[in-house]
């Protein structure tokens, strides 16, 4: 498979794992953009391996992770808007609204475990095996992040009692 093929093939769906890691479509499109170009230095090598996309992808989530350490003074804040406007009820709306806010509140890993989890739809092993951690760090980072999830800050009229996490059907 050519590196083109590769391109025209995945490359909305990278884009929207890294919307899901990252919950900015700006941030997302970047992260994308600097990954395939450091693919496509590399893609003989890239191509040559077993799951190709599988590596790509481990590339965004390492891409998306270090962001932190390039950006360390500057933190990008925008609203997230879907690409294609969709009639959608004002109630799951705002409730698809208060998730990413609750989302972004995560720290990276935990943000990047369900992400993986939910929206790519792995298991504890796979996700251990894509960041390079034990599946006990994986079962706790998720665990972690959802009782964080759960949990309804004072005072904030627009949570609501019962979260709703955002998956691949929610974000297309």
């Amino acid at each position: 498979m050519t590196f083109t093929d590769y391109v025209q093939d995945n490359q909305r769906t990278l884009l929207r794992f890294a919307m899901a890691l990252t919950g900015d479509a700006r941030l997302a499109e970047d992260v994308v953009q600097d990954v395939l170009a450091r693919a496509f230095q590399r893609w003989d090598r890239i191509a040559a391996v077993d799951r190709p996309h599988a590596y790509v992808r481990r590339m965004i989530v390492n891409e998306y992770l270090s962001w932190r350490r390039r950006w360390s003074r500057v933190q990008p804040f925008a609203d997230v808007e879907p690409d294609e406007v969709q009639a959608d009820h004002a109630t799951e709306h705002a409730e698809r609204a208060t998730m990413i806010a609750r989302l972004a509140r995560l720290p990276r890993k935990q943000r990047t475990v369900l992400a993986l989890r939910f929206y790519e739809g792995m298991s504890d092993a796979e996700i251990a095996e894509t960041l390079g951690c034990k599946v006990g760090t994986v079962r706790g980072d998720a665990s972690r992040a959802l009782a964080a999830l759960r949990v309804d800050p004072p005072g904030d009229p627009n949570d609501h009692d019962h979260p709703v996490l955002i998956t691949r059907e929610a974000t297309r």
